[in-house]
């Protein structure tokens, strides 16, 4: 397994981490994500940590708190040899302090997290979406006094506009607070939009990207293509209203290059599209969504090897989409290849 600077900070993360969305199954869309309980955790974690992958991604959202609980049990006894990430801010109940990110909600969230976890630090702590109403300064100071406590070893965000990912930047710049570290973004080859301006502030700032649903909410796992509609049983019949939009012309084109790639290499089309990605500047990390052991045996096959140049090109073309203003104007100068090397 590669291992990789999580942005400016000295934490090592894998290229490849494992997302815990799958484990406790409960509600209708993390229900149909999975259902993993404790003993199929333990055996997927075992997995993982014989290829190497020593980072686990929950959030106290994820079926109410039971992933969390599941990963407690599974981490057991092994806490040292794994780094724990969750995310908090989303909406845990129905009163005024069980959503966003406030001094008071922040600090019950990470006690509450601690609790379900088992552990009595948290390696990365996510705030799952901006809260509009809670000061910056509140915010970033809340994440001083949990990291200096010891709760909290980094910070970082998920979901979060530039504008806002840049403020909290420069509160903690102002005030000798910790930096952000993290931002865990959508990011596929049918999912884009992270290179308009989400990864040049990544790179500019130090901030790493932990890549979610890098198959594109299961779209590109070679199940689906052109003729080939979703198939029986994928969650993507219960999910879809949940997952980020693509038009079926844009997915079919990505799909047949990554199909035309995985038949010049030997490679499956999942591997191949993880591949991709984690050539991509500003990737910390790549986070698999397996739902059982032959998924996550194949994903974790997309390490240890590189795409060539000519087919991360093919792929690019593929998936390549004008960005929306302000963006096109910039895109669209002569020059830009030179001008703007991240995104090409």
């Amino acid at each position: 397994m590669d291992y990789r600077q999580l942005g400016s900070s000295g934490l090592r993360v894998p290229a490849l981490s494992f997302g815990t969305g799958t484990f406790g199954g409960k509600g209708p869309l993390f229900g149909a994500w999975g259902q993993s309980d404790a003993t199929e955790a333990r055996r997927l974690l075992d997995i993982c940590l014989d290829a190497g992958v020593t980072l686990f991604d929950t959030a106290d959202v994820y079926s109410d708190g039971a992933s969390e609980e599941v990963l407690g049990a599974a981490i057991k006894g092994r806490r040292d040899a794994v780094l724990v990430s969750t995310k908090t801010g989303l909406p845990m109940g129905d009163g005024p302090q069980d959503w966003g990110a406030s001094r008071a909600r922040l600090i019950r969230a990470v006690e509450d997290s601690l609790r379900r976890l088992g552990t009595d630090h948290i390696d990365l702590l996510q705030l799952h979406a901006y809260d509009a109403h809670t000061p910056v300064e509140e915010l970033m100071a809340t994440l001083d006094r949990l990291i200096a406590a010891g709760k909290v070893r980094y910070a970082g965000v998920s979901n979060y506009p530039g504008w806002q990912l840049m403020k909290a930047q420069a509160a903690a710049d102002r005030h000798g607070w910790p930096r952000l570290v993290a931002h865990q973004v959508y990011y596929s080859l049918i999912g884009r939009a992270y290179e308009w301006e989400l990864m040049p502030l990544a790179q500019d700032q130090g901030i790493g990207a932990l890549a979610w649903s890098p198959l594109g909410w299961g779209r590109l796992t070679g199940k689906i293509g052109r003729d080939r509609p979703i198939p029986a049983g994928s969650r993507l019949h219960d999910t879809a209203q949940f997952a980020p939009p693509v038009a079926d012309e844009q997915l079919y084109r990505v799909v047949d290059a990554l199909e035309a790639v995985a038949a010049e290499t030997g490679r499956t089309v999942p591997q191949i599209a993880l591949n991709w990605l984690l050539q991509r500047p500003t990737v910390a990390s790549v986070i698999l969504g397996a739902r059982d052991e032959a998924q996550l045996c194949d994903n974790l096959g997309a390490v240890g090897w590189a795409l060539s140049p000519e087919q991360m090109a093919a792929l690019d073309t593929a998936s390549d989409e004008l960005p929306p203003y302000p963006h096109t104007p910039y895109r669209q100068q002569e020059g830009f290849a030179r001008l703007a090397p991240l995104l090409v």
